[in-house]
C-alpha cells in the first residue's frame, strides 16, 4: 500500500489506472475526465477561516446520492443513552474484553461496535463517546459513515484493512486511525481483532499546540499518513448497504454498486494514520514530572483556550532520569475524565490487573494512582537512569467532559473488575511527626 505523507496538508491523488482523472484548473468542470462525477465533502462550515476550513474533492464513477432511502437498522450496544443506568463516581476498571468465536457468532467491524461510555449530545454537536470494538470476520458488501463525528480507532489485537473512499490503509496495533465525518470506509480483519474508538462529536482532531517546547516534538506532521487514489468500478446486483450512523442511531440503505468509486480526489480532508513509535517523547530530566499533557498526540479542542473536547494521550517508552522524585504517576484528582487503555505489555502504574484489550475510567474528581505495590517499589527504588515502559503502550482519552458509563459497560459487558479498589487497600500511613 502507498500513502501520502503530511497532515493536514491539500493533497492531490488519482488512480494511477486513469491518468489526467483530476480537472485543472477548476473542481467542478461542466464535463470531468472520464466522464465521472465531481462531488465535495466538506468537513467545516463553507465559512470558516482558511486555517480550519476543511473540505475534499472527489470524482467518482457515480455520485453518492444513488441509493435507496434510508431504514433504521438494529444498533445492538451502540448507544449514546447516558442516562440508561445510575451515575457511578467509582474508580472503574474492565478485565480484557471477549471477542466473540467464529463461526459460530460471526461478528464484523459494525456488529461489533459497544458503547462504554460518553456525554455529551450528536444532535447538539458537543460531546464524546468512547466505543469497543470485537469482530471475527470482515464487513462484506457494506460500509459505514458517521454523520455524527469523527472515529478515532486505536487496534489492539488484529490488523484492520480499511477501504475508504480516498484509498486504502493497513492499520496494526501501535498505529491509530482517523476516520473523519462523512467518510465511508469498510473494514476487512484477519481473524479475532479487538481495539478502542474515541468518538468526538462537533470538533476534528488535530495536532497540540507546542508553546515553549519549540517547533518540533511530540507528533511530527510528516509521520502522518494519507491513503493514495484507488477505485473500484463493481457492480453489485444482490445490493450493497451503506450504513448511516446518524443521531446516534444506525440506518441503512441499498446501492447497486460499490460506494468505493473514487478515481480521483484533492484536498485536505481525509483519512489519515499514524505509527505510535514515531512520537518523540519530552520528558523532565531535572526533578519532579511534567504534566501528562506531554504526551498528547492529538486533540480536539473546545471553545475554551487549552480545555480540550478529548485528548488522546500516550505512555510510550522513555528514559526516566529525575532526581530526587517518586517516578511513576503521582496521586491525583483531576477536573477531566481519564479513560485508558492497553494495547500492550505492562502499565507501569499497575503491572496487575490492567490488561491490555481491558480499560479503566478514573471519573472527573475521583482519585487515582499507583497501587500499593508500585508505590512501595518506587519510593524504595535506587534512582539511576533507566528505561520506562519498554515493550509497552498504554494510551488516555482524555475529556472534559463528564464522562456517563452505560448498562453494557457496567453489566451486560461481564467484564467489570470488581476488586479493583483492592489495590489501594494495603497502602499504609508511614507518618511520623518526630521525624522530618
Amino acid at each position: 500500500l502507498q500513502y501520502m505523507s503530511g497532515f493536514g496538508n491539500e493533497h492531490v491523488s488519482e488512480d494511477p489506472r486513469c491518468p489526467g482523472a483530476l480537472p485543472e484548473g477548476q473542481n467542478n468542470p461542466q464535463v470531468c475526465p472520464y466522464g465521472l462525477y465531481a462531488e465535495q465533502l466538506s468537513g467545516s462550515a463553507f465559512t470558516c477561516p482558511r486555517p480550519t476550513n476543511k473540505r475534499s474533492w472527489l470524482y467518482r464513477i457515480l455520485p453518492s446520492v444513488c441509493h435507496k432511502p434510508f431504514k433504521p437498522l438494529e444498533e445492538g450496544h451502540l448507544t449514546h443513552d447516558w442516562d440508561e443506568i445510575e451515575p457511578d463516581p467509582n474508580q472503574l476498571r474492565w478485565k480484557p474484553f471477549e471477542i466473540p468465536k467464529a463461526p459460530q457468532n460471526k461478528m464484523d467491524f459494525v456488529s461489533g461496535l459497544h458503547t462504554l461510555c460518553g456525554a455529551g449530545e450528536p444532535r447538539g454537536r458537543n460531546g464524546i463517546a468512547v466505543h469497543i470494538f470485537v469482530c471475527n470476520t470482515s464487513m462484506i458488501n457494506r460500509c459505514l459513515y458517521n454523520s455524527d463525528g469523527d472515529f478515532l480507532i486505536v487496534p489492539q489485537q488484529g490488523k484492520l484493512l480499511i477501504t475508504t473512499e480516498f484509498g486504502k490503509m493497513l492499520v496494526e496495533p501501535n498505529e491509530i486511525c482517523v476516520i473523519q465525518q462523512g467518510m465511508r470506509f469498510s473494514v476487512e480483519v484477519f481473524g479475532e481483532t479487538r481495539g478502542y474508538i474515541l468518538e468526538v462529536y462537533g470538533a476534528h482532531f488535530e495536532l497540540p499546540d507546542l508553546g515553549p517546547i519549540g517547533a518540533n516534538g511530540l507528533a511530527n506532521p510528516r509521520d502522518f499518513l494519507v491513503p493514495v487514489a484507488w477505485y473500484e468500478d463493481r457492480q453489485v446486483p444482490g445490493g450493497y448497504t451503506v450504513i448511516s450512523k446518524y443521531q446516534g442511531k444506525l440506518f441503512a440503505a441499498q446501492q447497486d454498486y460499490s460506494p468505493f468509486n473514487v478515481v480521483a480526489w484533492h484536498g485536505n480532508y481525509t483519512p489519515y494514520k499514524y505509527h505510535l513509535e514515531k512520537f518523540m517523547v519530552i520528558n523532565a530530566v531535572a526533578f519532579d514530572h511534567a504534566d501528562p499533557s506531554i504526551f498528547t498526540v492529538l486533540t480536539a479542542k473546545t471553545t475554551r483556550a487549552g480545555v480540550a473536547l478529548a485528548d488522546f494521550v500516550i505512555f510510550p517508552p522513555r528514559w526516566g532520569v529525575a532526581n530526587n522524585t517518586f517516578r511513576p504517576p503521582y496521586y491525583h484528582r483531576n477536573c477531566m475524565s481519564e479513560f485508558m487503555g492497553l494495547i500492550k505489555g505492562h502499565y507501569e502504574a499497575k503491572e496487575e490487573g490492567f490488561q491490555p484489550g481491558g480499560g479503566s475510567l478514573h471519573s472527573m474528581m475521583t482519585p487515582h494512582g499507583p497501587d500499593a505495590d508500585c508505590f512501595d517499589k518506587a519510593s524504595k527504588a535506587k534512582l539511576e537512569p533507566e528505561r520506562v515502559a519498554d515493550g509497552t503502550m498504554a494510551f488516555m482519552f482524555e475529556s472534559s467532559l463528564s464522562l456517563a458509563v452505560t448498562k453494557w459497560g457496567l453489566q451486560t459487558s461481564n467484564r467489570l473488575d470488581k476488586n479493583y479498589y483492592k489495590c489501594w487497600e494495603p497502602l499504609k500511613s508511614h507518618f511520623n511527626p518526630k521525624c522530618k
